[in-house]
């Protein structure tokens, strides 16, 4: 039999009663003879109350001090959740032991909010392992060099599993969510799109980074860095629906090679609301002026998308980008104080108010025209297009937010996305 790991989101985990069907669900795994490690969520909405609690009380400047102080609070949700699904599971005959991060333990660099796994100590899991026991880890959480408690972000506990998987050599990565799979679109947005049996690790990095708020992007870079098969599927199946069946759901995220998938030109379109646009006007266009802009940026731990530098005109360009809503202020902040004084401008705009949607798919590689072809359904549809960005397998723009699930909907339909496949 199998080492199996097991993620279950925070609907999951959502009430006791539910917590109860996760663990007569994973009793059923290990009774079958798998090795179980499962790495469960917060409760649904914890985290947001217990940030929100914070929000009442911290300096309105976050500086690195309230950041810790901020994942020392959001990682209690996740070792709530673990103790109960442990206490659920004893309950059920099964022997079972719950661990923090920090007592794995899960190594992270010391980016608060947002950390990296930088190693994991699988020596105490496999000993449980062995003696029988179902491990339940904290997802989101580890622990830095100095001891201090980290999160990975939001959806951190996907990242989380994955990386136990690949550290414990798991057979595979079964990732429990409110969806049964991986869409060709957010079905909320159009209602014809249709659950893909198979996807791509390459296509499902470029969908999470896209906004597809299925799996978190790290998640997928870990899983196709050290090949772990990783499936989506809904925990909301009858519990004691067969092994045989439950294993084959979903969706899997598997490698190109494989001759089962399905072959699209486009496979989805993914979406993200939670941008903002930043451009700095008439900055000297001289080597170096990139750096000196985003460097900058990069040291205050944030991250940039999509960057457009226009043509210079009389030695001056406007150089424009995108960052996540969230850290709109913080970006804005950085650039006026140790940035815009050097550069000899001071304009500085932002739009908060926009989004970037994206066409992705493996075979984008073989078939020429596609970009185009997404141009001109937005263009019927009288979508301005603000920024564009490409790789070999996704083509992104940012428009106004007004017209996202337009945009979508438009595209869905320009690629015969509501087809079933061939």
């Amino acid at each position: 039999m199998a080492l199996i790991v097991h993620k279950y989101g925070g609907t999951s985990m959502g009430s006791t009663e539910r917590i109860r069907n996760v663990a007569k669900r994973v009793a059923k795994w290990a009774r079958a003879g798998h090795q179980m490690v499962v790495v469960p969520s917060a409760m649904s909405g914890e985290t947001n109350r217990l940030l929100g609690l914070a929000k009442e009380l911290q300096p309105a400047r976050a500086d690195e001090a309230v950041q810790r102080e901020l994942d020392m609070l959001a990682s209690t949700g996740e070792q709530v959740s673990v103790g109960l699904l442990a206490l659920a599971l004893q309950a059920e005959g099964v022997p079972a032991v719950s661990y923090a991060g920090w007592q794995v333990p899960v190594r992270t660099n010391s980016a608060y909010t947002k950390a990296r796994i930088e190693s994991i100590d699988d020596a105490r899991v496999r000993k449980d392992l062995q003696a029988g026991k179902v491990v339940i880890i904290t997802g989101f959480q580890g622990v830095d060099d100095q001891g201090h408690i980290t999160t990975l972000g939001r959806g951190g506990s996907d990242t989380s599993a994955v990386a136990v998987a690949a550290a414990l050599k798991a057979a595979e990565c079964l990732i429990y969510t409110d969806v049964d799979g991986v869409y060709t679109t957010d079905p909320r947005v159009v209602p014809e799109a249709r659950r893909l049996s198979t996807i791509s690790f390459e296509e499902m990095l470029e969908m999470a980074s896209m906004g597809s708020k299925v799996l978190q992007i790290r998640s997928v870079e870990f899983a196709g860095k050290y090949q772990v098969p990783l499936r989506v599927l809904s925990s909301f199946t009858p519990w004691d629906i067969a092994i045989e069946e439950e294993a084959t759901s979903g969706t899997l995220i598997t490698f190109e090679e494989d001759e089962k998938m399905e072959q699209a030109v486009v496979s989805g379109i993914a979406f993200n609301r939670d941008e903002a646009k930043i451009s700095i006007l008439g900055v000297p266009d001289r080597p170096g002026i990139a750096y000196q802009i985003l460097g900058a940026v990069a040291d205050a731990n944030i991250e940039v998308d999509v960057i457009i530098q226009n043509v210079s005109h009389d030695g001056k360009t406007d150089f424009s980008f995108t960052v996540h809503r969230n850290d709109y202020a913080r970006t804005v902040d950085v650039l006026k104080t140790k940035v815009v004084p050097s550069l000899g401008t001071d304009r500085i705009e932002g739009d908060t108010r926009i989004c970037k949607v994206s066409i992705v798919g493996i075979g984008m590689r073989s078939h020429v025209g596609i970009a185009s072809r997404m141009f001109r359904a937005l263009s019927e549809e009288g979508i301005n297009i603000q920024m564009i960005s490409t790789s070999e397998i996704k083509t992104s723009v940012v428009i106004d937010e007004k017209y996202m699930e337009l945009a979508v909907r438009a595209l869905h339909r320009a690629f015969d996305l509501d087809q079933p496949a061939a």
